[in-house]
């Protein structure tokens, strides 16, 4: 991979509507949905959404560093979900909802855990931040209908 460009992995609830906010962003170059977190090989929808697979819903964000920063994804990541909630956001209720920062190296978990502490010391939460870091594993991409979903639907937002 060009070391200018770097993967990222977010879990912020429901991934239709987190993978359409940072397709937005300038420097993104390729978001998929998927799940990571778990203990189930090749997990599908059925699964991850019944709970016993332990995956939460992703997006992976392939990123060119140069025109947008780790620290950017992370601060765009707390814009767009509730960290607070424990296994929910919005109406959609279950660990596979968790909030949670997947990091692909020591830079990225170093921030991923000053970016947790900054939100929790930010004021702008009643509620402790719950946002889990862990190490990056096997990304097993959604099924196709999920990719780009709301775009491919006509949607211009789902509840996140």
């Amino acid at each position: 991979m060009n070391k200018c460009v770097d993967l990222a992995t977010f879990g912020a609830g429901c991934f239709w509507g987190v993978e359409a906010r940072f397709r937005a962003l300038t420097g993104v170059l390729e978001a998929t949905s998927g799940y990571m977190g778990g203990h189930q090989s090749q997990p599908d929808y059925a699964a991850v959404c019944s709970g016993t697979s332990g995956h939460a819903e992703v997006v992976q964000v392939r990123f060119d560093a140069n025109q947008v920063s780790y620290d950017r994804l992370l601060a765009l990541f707390f814009d767009i979900h509730n960290p607070t909630t424990l296994n929910r956001q919005g109406p959609d209720i279950g660990s596979q909802y968790r909030s949670v920062i997947f990091f692909h190296s020591t830079e990225q978990e170093q921030s991923a855990l000053q970016a947790v502490v900054d939100a929790g010391c930010s004021g702008r939460w009643q509620n402790p931040v719950v946002t889990r870091v862990q190490a990056a594993g096997t990304l097993w991409p959604a099924e196709e209908y999920h990719q780009r979903y709301l775009e491919k639907n006509g949607l211009d937002a789902c509840p996140i």
